[in-house]
C-alpha cells in the first residue's frame, strides 16, 4: 500500500557554454535533470523529492559543496499509508483485549464495549468493501475469536468444567467454488474428542451479505483420546472433590469405557438431514483482510474469526 519514488539523471548537452559562479567553461556543459520513475507497490504514491536542475563544473570543491547543500543523493523514500498502519493497530489492541475472555464467554461488560469499540473502528477502515466480490479472500477455514451470540454462551460454558469436557474450537470454513459453509464445534473429554457440524450453502445477496440456508447437522464419530487420564481432582458446582480413593474403580471404568470407545470410533459419523426450509440466516462481512474478518449476524450479534494459521 505504498510507493517507491526513484529518480534516475538524465544528462543533456547544452549547445552553447553554461556560466557558473561567475566562471565560463569552454566545452558544452551538462544539465543533470532528476526525472521520476514510479514503481507502485499499493494504492498511495508518495510525493516525490524536489526536482531540480543545476549546471555541472569541473571544480571537485564546488561539486562537495553543492552535495553538502542538497543532500545526499539516490536515496529511496518508502511510507506506509496511515490507514493501514492504523488498521493494523487496531487489529493489535483487539487481539490482545480478546486475550483470556474465552471468546467472549468470560468478558466482563466494560470489556465487552471495548471490544465492540475497536470493532467499529475496523469495520470503518475496512479494506474489502465489497467482500462477495472477493470470494477468494472468504475461502478458508476461520477460527471463532469472539463473539456476542447468546446463543452460544451455553455452550461455551461447558468449558467452565476443564477435566471433563471442554470446547477446544469453533469454526466457519467456506468453500467459495461450492459455495458452501461449514460450521464445527470440537469438544473434548478425559476418553475421547468429537465435533458437531452443520453445513450449509450459501448465496450472495448483495457486496457484503450472504443467505444461509443449513442443509444438514453432524455428529461426528467419538475419537479415542491417545493418553487417557483421569485427573485427582474435579471442580464440580464450585467443590473440589478427591478422586484419588477411587483409582482401582476409576481404573476398571476406564478400561470399559475405551473398550467401548474404540468399538464407537470405527462407526461412521451420524448425520441429520434439515429440510425445514425456515431453517436460514444471513450473514454480513463488516471488515475482512487476509487474517482478520468481522461478521454481522441477522440477530445483531457480533463475530471475530481469525484466519488458521496466521499470526493473530
Amino acid at each position: 500500500m505504498s510507493a517507491v519514488a526513484s529518480w534516475n539523471p538524465l544528462a543533456f548537452k547544452a549547445p552553447f557554454s553554461v556560466v557558473a559562479d561567475g566562471r565560463r567553461h569552454l566545452g558544452p556543459s551538462v544539465l543533470h535533470l532528476k526525472a521520476p520513475t514510479l514503481r507502485s507497490i499499493g494504492m498511495q504514491l508518495l510525493t516525490p523529492a524536489r526536482f531540480r536542475t543545476r549546471a555541472m563544473v569541473d571544480d571537485d570543491d564546488d561539486d562537495d559543496d553543492d552535495d553538502e547543500e542538497w543532500g545526499e543523493e539516490g536515496g529511496v523514500a518508502v511510507a506506509q499509508p496511515p490507514a493501514v498502519c492504523e488498521a493494523g493497530e487496531l487489529k493489535k489492541k483487539l487481539t490482545d483485549l480478546l486475550y483470556g475472555t474465552d471468546r467472549g464467554l468470560q468478558a466482563s461488560s466494560e470489556t465487552r464495549a471495548e471490544i465492540l469499540e475497536l470493532i467499529t473502528q475496523l469495520e470503518a477502515k475496512n479494506p474489502t468493501p465489497a467482500p462477495t466480490d472477493t470470494l477468494a479472500l472468504l475461502n478458508g477455514k476461520w477460527i471463532l475469536a469472539y463473539t456476542s451470540f447468546s446463543g452460544l454462551f451455553p455452550l461455551l460454558g461447558t468449558g467452565r468444567l476443564p477435566e471433563l469436557v471442554k470446547v477446544d474450537e469453533i469454526s466457519q470454513t467456506i468453500d467459495s467454488e461450492s459455495f458452501t459453509v461449514q460450521n464445527s464445534v470440537k469438544f473434548s473429554g478425559p476418553l475421547a474428542t468429537t465435533s458437531v457440524t452443520t453445513n450449509a450453502k450459501f448465496e450472495v445477496r448483495s457486496p457484503k451479505r450472504v443467505q444461509i440456508k443449513f442443509e444438514e447437522g453432524i455428529i461426528g464419530t467419538p475419537q479415542l483420546t491417545d493418553d487417557i487420564v483421569i485427573p485427582d481432582k474435579v471442580e464440580f458446582l464450585g467443590q473440589n472433590i478427591d478422586l484419588s480413593p477411587f483409582n482401582g474403580v476409576i481404573s476398571s471404568v476406564q478400561n470399559a469405557a475405551a473398550s467401548v470407545a474404540r468399538t464407537i470410533s470405527g462407526q461412521p459419523p451420524l448425520k441429520i438431514p434439515i429440510n425445514n426450509s425456515n431453517v436460514q440466516s444471513w450473514l454480513l462481512t463488516t471488515y475482512l483482510d487476509e487474517e482478520l474478518r468481522i461478521s454481522r449476524g441477522d440477530a445483531g450479534s457480533v463475530f471475530v474469526l481469525t484466519k488458521e494459521g496466521c499470526s493473530l
